[in-house]
């Protein structure tokens, strides 16, 4: 029986077993590939996406469990803008390899959607369990806080 998710926004249909991880939905059946396959154990963060806001590994979850809206790297950002993570990405040179980086930013988009103002211990806690094989980290950590504070700028 199908499935229907709301994904970026839009609805769509899934024709695939309720047991089917969520990561594979996003992939194989719609095409989006800004998920990434890591470990398959949710271990390493690289399928990071939002469900209902909270980052999740879409490895782990099944598309009989999904609980609300999805949101995946695709639509972190609008056509208009790119989200402040993303634009501090930019602005820092995170990215090495590149293929961890839609989980850390996925992580990181939800650090700054619960807390504002992070210390780096906070961006450390939170984002431990996404792995860069590059060892990025020192860049990520002041991505992080450049998007805070490009973020309670633009809030006021």
């Amino acid at each position: 029986m199908p499935t229907t998710l709301t994904i970026n926004g839009t609805d769509q249909v899934i024709d695939a077993p309720d047991d089917t991880p969520l990561l594979w939905v996003l992939r194989d059946e719609l095409g989006m590939t800004g998920t990434k396959f890591g470990c398959g154990v949710g271990a390493c963060g690289a399928c990071t996406v939002h469900i209902d806001g909270e980052a999740m590994r879409s490895c782990q979850v099944a598309l009989g469990d999904v609980w609300g809206e999805v949101t995946t790297i695709e639509g972190l950002g609008n056509p208009a803008a790119m989200h402040a993570v993303q634009a501090a990405w930019l602005r820092h040179q995170v990215a090495q390899c590149g293929y961890c980086q839609s989980g850390q930013i996925m992580q990181a988009a939800d650090l700054l959607a619960r807390n504002p103002d992070p210390t780096d211990a906070d961006i450390d806690e939170a984002m431990a369990g996404n792995l860069c094989r590059c060892g990025t980290y020192n860049r990520i950590r002041a991505a992080i806080h450049d998007a805070a504070t490009q973020m309670r700028e633009d809030a006021i």
